[in-house]
């Protein structure tokens, strides 16, 4: 069969882009590496799969250029795909911040992203999801594009890259989106892991005694700071407020996380007049975790009786308390970064279709950009919206 169009990748801004496009009367090949369709897809959410964020916007994206999001989010909205998972009558549940989930499987999203594919049948389209194929050789020769997989060559007008970034790489996630950008010439911002937990070293080792214990943080670096739970571990720190910091930290610099963010200048002092005879460290776990509690208050070196402690030096506890600097020695790395920040350069793109600009019909989609959402369902909420964009334009 001649092909309008190939897409690499299965994933979710693959089949999405094949179903949009296929429903617009387009011939559709989806190559993909993996044995199965959507494999991010179902591991997602703890395997239920947060599937947006009802608030997705602009603000919510980090990448070089903070604008090129605006475009195509503004275009295909999170109650647009909303609406999508309520027509087929999928369970849906909100969590905090806006993340929504599928009450039983993240299988039921897939499974509806190939139904959306198989439809284009009914509009004259086609399309077509081959895995297990191990694409060799990607070429532009008179106006077509020329895909060898697996031994056998397809031909195309176009081409979409959506075969995401190297986070995940047990899931068979590679730089390959990268590799093919710089074969046409589009540059590339380097990738880095995003949505990672980062590791501890120096004096720092000591918290990783407390590992699996968490507390409701505000965890900032920079001007940029996210209010959710930290988790410790065994190599450092993790949870929802730092996996969503490391995408903004940089190596050498700190991350601060004020531990009592509830507290208002001087409730130390407050505690202290209330209550001369208690210490800091029964006074910290009324708020904090028992274990953290102690190894603050042993940090802090405040034992004796808060009566007795000096003004000046439970202020100063205060004050490390609201930002206690740590200093990450590295992250977990893309082995178990959930996304990838950096990627083909946004300056290549056009914001309106995702197509190259100095090569006409080859398109990028979903995390093989320079776009990185927040934890939440921001990253497929970009999927769908760069899906949507691609589609209607080829």
């Amino acid at each position: 069969m001649a092909y309008d169009t190939i897409i690499l990748g299965a994933g979710a801004a693959g089949l999405f882009c094949a179903a949009r496009a296929g429903q617009r009367g387009k011939r559709i090949l989806v190559l993909e590496k993996a044995p199965t369709p959507g494999r991010k897809i179902l591991i997602s959410g703890g395997g239920r799969c947060n599937f947006t964020n009802i608030g997705a916007g602009p603000a919510n994206y980090l990448s070089a250029n903070p604008h090129f999001a605006k475009s195509a989010l503004s275009r295909y909205t999170p109650r647009d795909f909303l609406d999508l998972v309520e027509s087929y009558g999928i369970a849906w549940h909100e969590k905090t911040l806006g993340q929504l989930f599928c009450d039983q499987s993240a299988r039921q999203i897939v499974a509806m992203l190939l139904e959306e594919c198989d439809k284009a049948k009914e509009a004259g389209g086609h399309v077509e999801v081959m895995c297990d194929q191990h694409v060799t050789a990607v070429e532009q020769a008179d106006g077509s594009f020329l895909v060898r997989a697996n031994g056998a060559l397809h031909g195309a007008h176009s081409l979409v890259i959506a075969t995401g970034g190297p986070s995940i790489p047990k899931m068979g996630a590679t730089g390959y989106a990268y590799d093919l950008a710089r074969q046409f010439g589009l540059k590339v911002v380097e990738p880095r892991p995003a949505l990672v937990p980062l590791t501890l070293g120096g004096d720092d080792v000591l918290f990783r005694d407390i590992s699996g214990v968490s507390a409701e943080v505000v965890a900032s670096s920079g001007k940029t700071a996210f209010r959710e739970a930290a988790l410790f571990t065994h190599r450092g720190l993790s949870g929802p407020s730092i996996l969503q910091i490391s995408s903004y930290w940089q190596s050498g610099k700190t991350v601060a996380i004020n531990f009592l963010p509830d507290r208002a200048e001087g409730w130390l002092l407050d505690a202290k007049r209330a209550n001369p005879r208690s210490n800091l460290k029964s006074v910290l776990k009324d708020a904090l975790p028992d274990r953290l509690a102690a190894i603050l208050a042993e940090k802090l070196s405040v034992t004796v009786e808060l009566g007795n402690a000096p003004d000046k030096t439970l202020r100063a506890a205060e004050a490390k308390l609201a930002r206690w600097e740590f200093l990450p020695n590295g992250s977990e790395g893309f082995a178990k970064a959930e996304v990838t920040a950096g990627g083909i350069d946004t300056g290549e793109l056009s914001s309106k279709t995702m197509e190259a600009k100095k090569v006409p019909r080859l398109y990028a989609i979903g995390e093989a950009v320079d776009v990185t959402g927040w934890l939440g369902g921001y990253n497929f909420q970009w999927a769908w919206a760069s899906a949507a964009a691609a589609a209607a334009d080829l």
